[in-house]
């Protein structure tokens, strides 16, 4: 078992076990519980009633989150001629073809999203081996490959949040850092569980919102009610 340090058993002590927390008295905790002396990343964790062995139950998509996440994105974008300038000038880091790819290939990775136009698909799949393993694989159904490149070159770097659901049928999410304050995350918090319940499965049955959990970059983990959080959602 990890040993858990002075400030984490601290923090930890101030959660009931196996209480579920509203959404702001989560927030709440979270943010009291200040284990780094950097500012923490907020993470939500919500267990979904899906069997994810099923395509047809595979929840994966993106959000805009109303308050950003708080963290730079690096944008790299795939496109050649006046879709190429078009990148740069909407705040892309980096933008070009071949030559991108062949960085690439020599094992340069300072990026964090990518973003190509559907001509540069072919290029880009010879590097699919190194980008998709790494999440970096541009992808059509979350509308990182595509013509409107000013407008998602925009979207990613405002912080738009891809997610998918992994084989325990569990989304991770950032939602914010502890310099957000309780008013921003609880509406980010939100938001993006409002997302999910629009994206459930026609094929899931049951108890679609299993669990949802917040917790910071070193802090425990802190669980909020899922009922509360969808009543929150309808006020």
């Amino acid at each position: 078992m990890p040993k858990h340090g002075k400030q984490y058993r601290k923090a930890a002590e101030g959660i009931e076990s196996g209480a579920l927390y509203s959404v702001e008295e989560a927030v709440h905790l979270v943010l009291a519980n200040n284990c780094a002396k950097f500012d923490e990343s907020i993470e939500v964790a919500v267990r979904l009633g899906i069997d994810p062995r099923h395509a047809d139950q595979m929840v994966r998509s993106s959000v805009i989150l109303p308050h950003g996440t708080g963290k730079e994105v690096r944008v790299l974008v795939f496109a050649k001629g006046e879709k190429e300038t078009e990148a740069l000038n909407a705040g892309a880091d980096y933008a070009g073809s071949e030559e991108l790819v062949n960085k690439i290939k020599d094992g340069w990775l300072e990026f964090d999203k990518t973003i190509a136009t559907p001509d540069m698909m072919g290029e880009v799949g010879k590097i699919g081996r190194i980008l998709g393993p790494r999440n970096l694989m541009p992808n059509a159904k979350l509308g990182s490959v595509t013509f409107d490149i000013e407008r998602v070159v925009q979207e990613t770097k405002k912080g738009k949040v891809d997610f998918k659901s992994d084989k325990a049928g569990i989304i991770h999410a950032l939602v914010g850092k502890r310099s957000f304050g309780a008013e921003k995350l609880e509406a980010n918090i939100c938001h993006f569980v409002d997302k999910l319940i629009q994206l459930k499965p026609s094929t899931s049955k049951g108890v679609y919102l299993r669990s949802v959990s917040l917790s910071s970059t070193m802090g425990p983990g802190v669980k909020v009610d899922p009922l509360q959080v969808r009543t929150l959602i309808k006020a």
